[in-house]
């Protein structure tokens, strides 16, 4: 049988092993696995390098169109296809307008036109302002509804996303799960987290301490088991983003053994960051929920090897640099990182804490197309679309504001030591980015939509 593309002798990530192995390509799909594979047009060499599934990143914002200054698809899948993410499931938010309806959508997927690097699937909004029009959402094709609990928004902006009360998160649900949709949630107990925080810029207490104090881990957790329990009455599938300490991650996991259908993720940051760090790096590791102490952080580690969080994601939520000006209370909340998902964890998790590869490919991509539907992507398998990641092991370099293909070149990963580098980058079987080449020719990515797979 002819080929497009074979890739020779790079340790592959299957579904349940890692093995020395050949991948064949034809018309962007994995037509073969197996040694010795010949009869490709074009052939790439692939020792030394762990072949894994391209990262599917379900918590980006790209903030296009209406804050394309903050980041754009241009950049923001660039700097994706960087770090050997080949698949992002887009927040309706921070664009203006919000995606809450089929107009909104649509402008996005016109502003987007010839600007993606990687694929994108979406999420569609839920906001206390379309409970009505949940439905055309649905109809366009997005995968699933993201919703915060906590304050969020620009409320001198008439289009911009808006959190839900209890009431109209319950309605939301019960019209999503008609739907068979997913929810996920931004969980913090909102009137808590705003007091504490008000109570904390009136004292003069404005440090990155200060702004952990201001949402501790309660109010995590209160919010996940009030979110879980009325997902439960309304009978609706949930997904609980970010999860920052272990204790949210342990409310999943009672949900979960108790039949619920419910999955969670979490960020690099919360795992290579601490409170003390991000006093020291400043307001461009300010996020929430926030970057918490070396103790929580050691427990979300326990509970990442102990399988009960399902998926890393960036939650890359860029502004310009003035907007991350003044002290930490003040600064937007916010973190550039998805150049930097795969090859900061594959050092932290496989090399420092031996993580198996095919556990790392599952928290990177199988576990979050699974999720979200993802019916082509996150395997390599036969079949499957040939969304692949070359990862360099075991290859230090120390990350330079030059190396960040972001609007804005800041991020609280500069001046660290990584020990692993994203080699190559593969979306239905071409090259969109290689550590050597730079960029493919022209942007082949394209929107993945729920109904269109």
């Amino acid at each position: 049988m002819s080929y497009d593309l074979i890739i020779k002798n790079g340790k592959v990530v299957l579904e349940h092993d890692a093995i020395i192995t050949d991948i064949a390509v034809k018309e962007g799909k994995i037509a073969a696995i197996g040694n010795g594979l010949t009869g490709a047009k074009t052939e790439i060499d692939a020792s030394g390098m762990v072949v894994a599934p391209g990262m599917i990143d379900a918590h980006a914002h790209m903030s296009e169109p209406g804050r394309t200054h903050w980041e754009g698809y241009e950049t923001g899948t660039r700097a994706a296809a960087k770090g050997g993410i080949t698949t992002m499931v887009e927040m309706p938010l921070n664009q203006l307008p919000a995606t809450v309806d089929r107009a909104s959508i649509e402008m996005k997927f016109s502003a987007a036109e010839g600007k993606l690097t990687i694929d994108a699937a979406q999420f569609g909004g839920l906001v206390s302002y379309n409970l009505d029009r949940l439905h055309e959402l649905d109809e366009i094709g997005v995968v699933a509804y993201k919703c915060f609990v906590a304050t969020c928004g620009d409320r001198s902006v008439s289009n911009d996303f808006r959190d839900v009360n209890d009431f109209e998160y319950f309605k939301g649900l019960q019209t999503l799960a008609k739907l068979d949709q997913l929810v996920a949630v931004h969980a913090e107990n909102a009137l808590i987290c705003d007091a504490l925080g008000e109570e904390a810029k009136a004292e003069g207490r404005v440090t990155a301490h200060d702004y952990v104090a201001s949402r501790p881990v309660f109010t995590e957790v209160e919010a996940i088991r009030r979110v879980l329990y009325l997902a439960k009455v309304a009978c609706c599938r949930l997904h609980i983003c970010h999860v920052s300490s272990p204790e949210g991650v342990a409310e999943v996991t009672r949900a979960r053994l108790e039949g619920q259908q419910v999955t969670c993720e979490s960020c690099p940051h919360y795992f290579v960051l601490d409170t003390d760090q991000f006093e020291e790096i400043g307001t461009l590791a300010k996020c929430s929920p926030p970057i918490r102490d070396a103790q929580n952080q050691k427990g979300l580690w326990d509970k990442l090897f102990n399988g009960e969080i399902d998926c890393l994601v960036s939650d890359h939520s860029p502004c310009p640099p003035d907007m991350k000006a003044g002290n930490i209370m003040q600064a937007w909340g916010g973190i550039a990182g998805i150049q930097n998902c795969v090859d900061i964890m594959f050092d932290e998790a496989v090399q420092k804490r031996g993580m198996s590869l095919p556990v790392f490919a599952k928290l990177m991509a199988t576990n979050a197309a699974d999720i979200f539907g993802l019916k082509h992507k996150g395997r390599i398998a036969v079949g499957k679309d040939a969304d692949l990641v070359f990862i360099q092991p075991n290859s230090s370099y120390v990350l330079a504001t030059g190396d960040l293909e972001y609007r804005h070149k800041v991020s609280p990963y500069v001046g660290r030591k990584i020990n692993a580098r994203v080699a190559k980058t593969i979306l239905r079987g071409e090259v969109i980015y290689d550590l050597k080449a730079g960029f493919g020719v022209r942007p082949i990515g394209k929107f993945v939509l729920k109904h269109q797979q």
